[in-house]
């Protein structure tokens, strides 16, 4: 069923080709249907099913991770593990800088 308004704002839908990125990785073109007005994007079950399995193909798939900090003399560290330091091509010893996004979110940026 092709829906006519969005639900979020009642804009209206268009059917439009859109580039869809996860973590940061450009994975395609797809078509969806996108609000006018609130630029809502929408995918069905076949187009997610075909994003799912591209992001697997390259490896994107479960690079999230839940980790405790831990403490070492009076400072605290996060662990990152090998998937996602070999996707980040993280080395030991390298600089990296941290800071936060707001009060729930930390940036690691090399």
């Amino acid at each position: 069923m092709q829906r006519a308004t969005c639900e979020e704002c009642n804009g209206k839908i268009e059917k439009k080709k859109v580039d869809y990125y996860f973590i940061g990785e450009h994975i395609g073109k797809f078509p969806a249907e996108v609000c006018a007005k609130c630029g809502e994007e929408v995918f069905d079950e076949e187009v997610s099913d075909q994003i799912e399995a591209i992001v697997k193909k390259k490896g994107l798939y479960g690079l999230a991770a839940r980790t405790k900090i831990s403490q070492t003399g009076t400072s605290l560290d996060v662990k990152i593990n090998k998937k996602l330091a070999e996707f980040m091509n993280l080395k030991k010893g390298e600089r990296v800088t941290i800071y936060p996004e707001n009060k729930r979110k930390l940036i690691i940026s090399l």
